[in-house]
């Protein structure tokens, strides 16, 4: 991992990019969830034209906005985006047994609805990757402030890198307007970190970029994806 972390030392997100794909050829994949910092990292994609495969996981609860932005950068971009869905017997089986809120009642309960929904389709998308981009920030969350640009993914045996890990979220408003690249309607609506539509609320002024995410509960605000 030294080695190819002297070897992106520095480098612009363009070039980072053009040297993952050269190292790992057809083994670099961009996950996005068309936040704004997702968008950010599409637009570079795309606009350098980088051969980077480029998928979203459906977890069939997303709010109608995030559908119409999916449909939009589609269209704004021609480009095609990989689409994985929750595999429907564990959905069915969830949903028999426990309703279709179980995650209110417990985290225990939310976790599980996640790893259904979330964890188990992107291992499916991650399957035979080598380099998985992400658009993680370290101010997005507590756990996320000690993340690196590149890091080492145990669990998927694999890499993330992460090039907007230092981005403030100025730098994001600033990098979307520049180049207009389309974005989720929410956010003008006080929603800054969109998930599911039943676990997402718009934050108050001064609280936290996460405080709308699964607000119901006290423990850290993660789904299971990166931490």
């Amino acid at each position: 991992m030294t080695d190819i972390t002297t070897a992106l030392a520095n480098k612009p997100i363009v070039e980072a990019i053009q040297y993952l794909l050269e190292q790992y050829p057809g083994a670099v994949a961009f996950s996005t969830s068309f936040g704004q910092e997702d968008q950010v990292i599409s637009d570079i994609i795309w606009r350098n034209h980088l051969p980077v495969r480029v998928f979203t996981l459906d977890t069939g609860r997303l709010f109608q906005e995030t559908y119409d932005l999916m449909d939009l950068t589609m269209a704004r971009y021609k480009q095609p985006v990989e689409v994985f869905f929750p595999e429907t017997s564990a959905v069915e089986k969830l949903v028999a047994e426990k309703g279709p809120n179980s995650f209110y009642e417990s985290v225990e309960n939310r976790k599980e609805c996640c790893g259904i929904r979330k964890v188990v389709p992107l291992n499916r998308a991650l399957e035979g990757v080598k380099i998985w981009i992400t658009g993680l920030r370290a101010e997005q969350s507590e756990n996320r402030h000690s993340m690196e640009t590149l890091e080492w993914d145990e669990q998927r045996r694999l890499y993330k890198y992460n090039p907007l890990i230092h981005w403030g979220y100025d730098e994001v408003l600033s990098y979307l307007a520049t180049h207009q690249v389309p974005y989720n309607k929410l956010h003008d609506k006080g929603f800054v970190s969109i998930g599911c539509a039943p676990c997402t609320r718009a934050i108050e002024p001064g609280e936290h970029p996460r405080a709308g995410r699964w607000w119901w509960e006290q423990s850290h605000k993660e789904c299971g994806l990166h931490g």
